[in-house]
């Protein structure tokens, strides 16, 4: 676990409110919290997270003494990059496993979800809270679809492309990579560089895509991400529009949004 300590429970309300209590009590992390089942799961803007077994449902609180506050948000990115390549590592052994083929192909789509072959493999949320003291805490919290996918959406698991290790294996290579990535973040110096690795697995670039926010819907063509992490889409006339919040659309997709 790259020296980060380990708290498994076998059910918990929310693998992120656990770490953000502990937070809360002094702990200062980095520290995983698992859950074998997690009951009031949830995902960004509010919406819940569906926790099926066999899945894996973990959340990081991340040590940021010292970091910024303008960076903290630069760590969803560090997660995104870290959760892709501990995705490829666990499968890449598999037979028949091919980065090259669509079917196979890891990627991340702005903000927080992770795709496997076009379809909702995991998603991320990250969450800070101002501590008594000025002390800042920062979770994140990983949920993937290892065992089996919820019903109803266009998404996948780890088991449908053949992957059999569970997710606690999973676990050990997130661990790895999410400490790897996180020195070359180094505390928001070099996020740049996370950028360019988050560029290189993004899904959508430089296709159609359409961004609602409430009832505002903005279409265009995905450029890139900005340099504090925000999307950046090209209008029909070439205007630069960036966005900090929404949800995305691609392809298809797009034009009905």
């Amino acid at each position: 676990m790259a020296g980060h300590r380990l708290h498994v429970h076998d059910r918990l309300g929310s693998t992120n409110t656990e770490a953000l209590e502990r937070a809360r009590a002094g702990e200062g992390g980095p520290l995983w919290v698992v859950a074998h089942r997690q009951e009031a799961g949830r995902g960004r803007r509010g919406n819940a997270w569906a926790s099926l077994p066999g899945n894996l449902t973990a959340s990081v609180l991340w040590p940021v003494a010292g970091v910024a506050p303008e960076h903290l948000a630069e760590l969803g990115f560090v997660a995104g990059v870290a959760l892709a390549g501990a995705v490829e590592a666990a499968c890449g052994t598999l037979p028949g496993w091919d980065r090259a083929d669509p079917a196979r192909s890891v990627r991340l789509k702005w903000p927080n979800d992770l795709l496997l072959g076009g379809a909702k493999l995991a998603g991320l949320l990250l969450e800070a809270e101002t501590l008594p003291g000025g002390r800042r805490a920062v979770v994140i919290g990983f949920g993937v679809n290892v065992a089996a996918a919820p019903e109803g959406l266009r998404a996948t698991s780890l088991a449908a492309a053949g992957y059999v290790g569970g997710p606690e294996a999973l676990l050990e290579h997130l661990s790895d990579h999410l400490a790897a990535q996180g020195r070359t973040w180094g505390g928001g110096t070099e996020f740049a560089r996370i950028r360019a690795l988050w560029l290189a697995r993004a899904a959508g670039l430089g296709s159609e895509i359409a961004v609602a926010s409430g009832e505002r819907v903005l279409r265009g063509r995905f450029d890139t991400i900005d340099e504090g992490g925000r999307l950046v889409i090209l209008g029909p006339d070439d205007a630069r529009h960036v966005v900090t919040a929404g949800e995305v659309h691609f392809g298809t997709a797009a034009t009905a949004a």
